[in-house]
């Protein structure tokens, strides 16, 4: 299985650290297994929420969730192609950059981030949902 990180030409590049933050486009050739993580929000082992009003707390927990996720079906931050983020405050999760930068390291998959009024619980601040391919 072949996965290929694309920056059409012409088209500007966000970087973070001197790396693209996102791919354009991610294409995978070749037989593989796909794996769909459903939105994780900053939960604790219990359910509660992680960092109240705090949004870096918040994206530290939403990944480590995410990570628990990929792990526990055989995958790894490399194999991620498609990221879903939903923010109440866009200023405030572009602040925390740097923990996606931790996790994602030099891979970039393609990237959607909105900002909207509300997620499923009162409390929570972002919501990140996955896709990620592997052999």
């Amino acid at each position: 299985m072949k996965i290929d990180r694309i920056q059409p030409a012409g088209m500007n590049v966000r970087t973070q650290q001197g790396k693209p933050a996102y791919s354009h486009v991610v294409t995978v050739t070749g037989p593989g297994k796909t794996i769909y993580i459903a939105g994780q929000l900053a939960r604790d082992g219990e359910g509660n929420i992680v960092g109240p009003g705090d949004m870096r707390a918040q994206v530290e927990q939403t990944f480590k969730n995410l990570d628990a996720c990929l792990k526990s079906a055989g995958a790894s931050w490399a194999d991620v192609v498609k990221t879903n983020t939903f923010v109440t405050d866009y200023q405030a999760f572009s602040k925390c950059a740097d923990v996606r930068m931790r996790y994602f390291g030099v891979a970039s998959p393609t990237s959607t981030t909105i900002q909207i009024a509300g997620l499923a619980q009162p409390e929570a601040m972002v919501e990140i949902e996955m896709i990620a391919v592997v052999a």
